[in-house]
């Protein structure tokens, strides 16, 4: 008769896990059992006792529903300490959930251990989701038994993995936390040492493969390489061998145009493809009338390869000054529209690096721009040609006054003792160069024969 009615329990009647949690939390100095929201600042500066409610607080937003523990100020991400945080607080609004966790274990930090463990031993785990574990048991519970645990477990699942679609994923988190271990440990856990290893291997193994599948996106390859490539110091450092990704690069052959650019860029990195030969490539493709309309998609693969060889973003700003000044408008315009939607669809993250090139290479007022000559443009001065060596005279005066003794030695070494008319003249550049790089012989020669 009156409408549905929501109960509490009192403190008395909560499971071990509540009332942990309130007890934890009553340095905050709030009445956590009411049903309004409420404001808790945390100054660490002032307070530094309030960091262990801190901790408490991030693992119950891990656990709770968004509205009940809801972060105003501050962030928990790894290698940041935060000086402040803020907080709106409804835990007496949501204190079912947190009767319920009372049923999976004694402590939050139990019931968060025991959800990972479940998450990465998931049929449908990946080595992205062992990854995503390892970096929360690094933030809220800081076991290192149990962040070793997880991280074994993201090696045996990248191992088994015969796809490489979370390949992005894999990348952005594996780098995270190298650079976590190497800022805060002196040496890098056995776990990371064996992903980076079994990581390389397997990717070499399967980059040609992901090249010639249509259902392997691009964003997938460049991930792929930029792990071989970014990783590759550390791998081989390990006990890999470079000759792994040689092979597995030559042994691509892709026919899409995004994958034939980042296929280029690869062997650019490894030394395969002069960077004469590949800006050649891409001026004959501007100039193919048949494959002009390709260029976009060729483009967004040079685009992709910048994460894995960033060196390329001098030359991916210059195809696009040499497009929108070569191509005329029937050809450039139909074609520009499809360069931006391919850019913003396949490469977004990395324009900000192009941009930035871009801004380093063209003029920044524009009065600049028309007394501005491309760097790529301007044609190498040809060598000077080689200045004429001086001849010792002293020596050449000295062996043709006794042209006798010389004669000799050379008929018995088989040469015709022809002598010049004019002995100052340059001799032959081997003769020459020998008395260049020893004229103390010919120095100390010449002293004995004028004493």
């Amino acid at each position: 008769l009156g409408g549905d009615r929501i109960g509490q329990v009192g403190y008395e009647a909560l499971p071990p896990l509540a009332k942990d949690v309130f007890d934890r939390l009553r340095p905050l100095g709030l009445a956590l059992d009411k049903r309004q929201i409420q404001r808790a600042l945390l100054d660490f500066a002032t307070e530094p006792d309030l960091e262990p409610c801190s901790d408490l607080l991030w693992i119950l937003r891990r656990l709770l529903p968004d509205d009940a523990v809801r972060p105003i100020m501050g962030s928990r991400r790894l290698g940041e300490r935060p000086i402040q945080e803020s907080w709106d607080l409804a835990i007496g609004r949501n204190q079912r959930y947190l009767v319920e966790l009372g049923y999976e274990g004694v402590t939050v930090e139990q019931v968060l251990e025991q959800r990972l463990r479940k998450s990465v031993h998931n049929p449908k785990a990946t080595a992205a989701t062992a990854l995503e574990a390892v970096e929360e048991s690094l933030l809220y519970l800081r076991s290192r038994r149990f962040t070793n645990e997880l991280g074994n477990r993201a090696v045996e699942l990248l191992s088994a993995e015969r796809t490489v679609d979370d390949a992005p994923e894999v990348l952005r988190r594996v780098r995270r936390l190298l650079t976590h271990y190497r800022a805060t440990e002196p040496a890098l856990p056995r776990w990371c040492e064996d992903f980076v290893t079994t990581g390389y291997a397997h990717y070499c193994t399967l980059l040609p493969t992901a090249f010639a599948d249509d259902d392997t996106g691009v964003r997938q390859v460049a991930a792929m390489l930029g792990f071989l490539v970014s990783l590759e110091s550390l791998a081989i450092s390990l006990g890999c061998d470079h000759t792994q990704l040689e092979l597995a690069v030559k042994q691509s052959h892709p026919e899409d145009p995004t994958k034939v650019a980042l296929l280029w860029a690869a062997e650019s990195q490894l030394g395969l493809l002069p960077l004469t030969d590949l800006r050649q490539r891409c001026d004959e493709l501007l100039a193919n009338p048949m494959l002009v309309g390709a260029f976009p998609q060729y483009l967004s693969g040079f685009v992709q390869a910048l994460d894995a060889v960033p060196s390329l973003s001098p030359l991916v700003v210059e195809l696009l000054s040499k497009a929108f000044a070569r191509l005329p408008d029937t050809i450039l315009l139909p074609w520009l529209p499809k360069l931006i939607t391919t850019l913003k669809d396949q490469a977004a993250e990395m324009l900000p690096v192009l941009i930035r090139e871009a801004d380093r290479t063209f003029p920044a007022t524009l009065p600049a721009v028309d007394a501005w000559t491309p760097p790529w443009t301007t044609t190498p001065k040809p060598p000077a040609p080689p200045q004429p060596t001086p001849t010792n005279t002293a020596v050449a005066t000295l062996l043709s006054t006794y042209q006798e003794p010389t004669s000799v030695i050379a008929a018995l070494l088989g040469h015709d003792p022809t002598w010049p008319d004019n002995p100052t003249q340059p001799g032959p550049a081997a003769v020459t160069a020998l008395l260049q790089a020893h004229p103390e012989t010919a120095q100390e020669a010449a002293e004995l024969l004028q004493v």
